[in-house]
């Protein structure tokens, strides 16, 4: 183009001088003589003559050209039209089987298959996933097959050889394509989920750790996730040797339970179970250490019950003061309150334990939606102010009120977060993912530790009820098993 320009100025500039010169009175003459034949004429004239010639030679020099690539341009134009039909047909094809209509999928990976040249990949995928989307899984396994015969295409292939395999129910294949995707590729996340999942199912807590690290090694996870990842799995291996008659055992489940308390510190399952060990060691100063800690960032009720039960020798004022210390190290906090409520009953001061928790319970029993717990220490209230009807009717509302998450994470027979390990597998997934705890004992609607006092279930009007000063509390020489035992049935 570029070039056509200049030569178009060139002969507009000779033109113009040729012309400029005739107009100042040097015409000039030109002649040629050719085959007996002369001719003359003017300078301007030959100039023009010339021009108009070049320009004839020229166009009839690209009409010769256009005539001999006329089959080259008829073959470009048929390629290009092959190549926007086999586009078209990979697009309609991955479409349909995204919608699941196997039939059309297929059509047009056939379609596709005979049209486009440059891209083979993409047609076997479609293949492939055509295939799944018509329920015809041998040739489904079969494309995946070939696709590992292709570098550039092994990791796709291994991945759907695996969900076919985990759709057949086959586990161990699936994870065998799991792990040969997870070694030839550094970020495939696919694979490396697939054998956290199954390592954790499998309760291998080492090989899961194992696992997080090199995700972390390989940047397919971020640091804040492996970290909780890590804390959970560390509880998890706490949990699975907490009750192992092996001393050995039991000192390596303090030392995992110790590390998921220092990488998050407000982690309950692991400094719960630190804080258990530790107690059951002797090691009373370092598990409340732990618990305190813990309070300041994620109060939970385990952790209450583990500093309620730090100390047995102690008088009911002298528990109620750490009750009081506990609850003043995050008293904003809805368990706080909770603790205050019960550091006034400790106290034998109903109307302040009333004032605590009057925002948990609203004013009445007709309060909307109140726990199963709020419940249980309303009538716990109640019953310590002498009011036996209040206290009857907040136990009918505990009984169809609906459960707190978090109580449900402590056994019946008192021992928190005592969970399977599938239930810890999903704890780890979730916390992870979200930072959240799961409440798999809620969720399957198990047993739990009763939210609700054990009151006499019916009130005679000749009965003396106990007044404010009468409220059961510990004796100083009996601080019960659990320290609070005279409070039957807990907060």
């Amino acid at each position: 183009m570029i070039r056509r320009a200049v030569l178009l100025l060139l002969f507009a500039a000779i033109a113009a001088a040729v012309v400029v010169a005739g107009l100042n009175g040097e015409p000039g003459r030109a002649s040629v003589e050719w085959l007996g034949w002369r001719v003359s004429m003017t300078a301007v004239a030959a100039v023009f003559a010339i021009l108009f010639g070049t320009f004839a030679a020229l166009a009839l020099w690209r009409l010769i050209l256009w005539i001999i690539e006329a089959p080259t341009r008829s073959a470009r134009a048929r390629a290009e039209t092959r190549r926007r039909q086999g586009a078209d047909a990979l697009t309609r094809g991955f479409l349909a089987a995204a919608a699941g209509d196997g039939a059309e999928a297929r059509r047009f990976a056939q379609q596709a298959a005979d049209l486009v040249q440059d891209t083979p990949a993409l047609v076997r995928v479609l293949t492939a996933q055509a295939a799944e989307a018509a329920g015809d899984v041998p040739a489904a396994g079969a494309a995946y097959t070939a696709m590992l015969g292709f570098p550039e295409m092994r990791l796709a292939g291994r991945r759907g050889l695996m969900q076919i395999a985990l759709a057949q129910g086959d586990r161990p294949e699936a994870l065998r394509h799991a792990q040969a995707a997870y070694g030839q590729a550094r970020t495939a996340r696919w694979a490396w989920r697939a054998l956290l999942e199954a390592r954790q199912e499998a309760g291998d807590w080492a090989a899961a750790l194992d696992l997080v690290q090199g995700a972390l090694e390989r940047k397919i996870v971020s640091p804040i996730r492996a970290e909780r990842a890590r804390a959970a799995l560390l509880a998890a291996s706490a949990a699975s040797l907490e009750q192992d008659p092996d001393a050995r055992l039991r000192a390596q489940a303090l030392e995992f339970a110790g590390q998921s308390a220092k990488l998050n510190p407000g982690f309950a399952p692991g400094v719960t179970i630190a804080a258990r060990l530790l107690i059951a060691d002797g090691k009373a100063p370092r598990a409340a250490s732990l618990i305190e800690q813990a309070w300041k960032l994620a109060p939970h009720p385990a952790l209450w019950l583990l500093w309620r039960d730090l100390r047995t020798a102690e008088t009911p004022k002298e528990r109620a003061g750490r009750y009081g210390a506990l609850a003043a190290l995050n008293p904003g906090q809805r368990e706080s309150r909770f603790v205050r409520v019960e550091q006034a009953l400790l106290l034998r001061d109903p109307a302040a334990a009333r004032a605590e928790a009057a925002p948990l319970a609203g004013q009445a029993p007709t309060a909307p939606n109140p726990t199963a717990r709020v419940c249980g220490l309303m009538a716990r209230i109640a019953y310590a102010e002498a009011l036996p009807d209040e206290a009857r009717a907040w136990m009918a509302c505990g009984g169809a009120a609906a459960h707190e998450p978090d109580w449900s994470d402590l056994d019946p027979d008192g021992r928190a977060f005592a969970y399977a390990p599938g239930d810890w597998a999903r704890l780890v997934s979730t916390y992870a993912e979200t930072g959240e705890l799961i409440h798999p004992r809620l969720e399957r609607r198990e047993r739990m530790m009763s939210e609700l006092p054990e009151l006499p279930p019916s009130y005679e009007s000749a009965s003396s009820f106990l007044g404010a000063e009468d409220n059961l509390a510990l004796a100083p020489d009996d601080p019960g098993p659990f320290g609070d035992e005279p409070y039957a049935g807990g907060f």
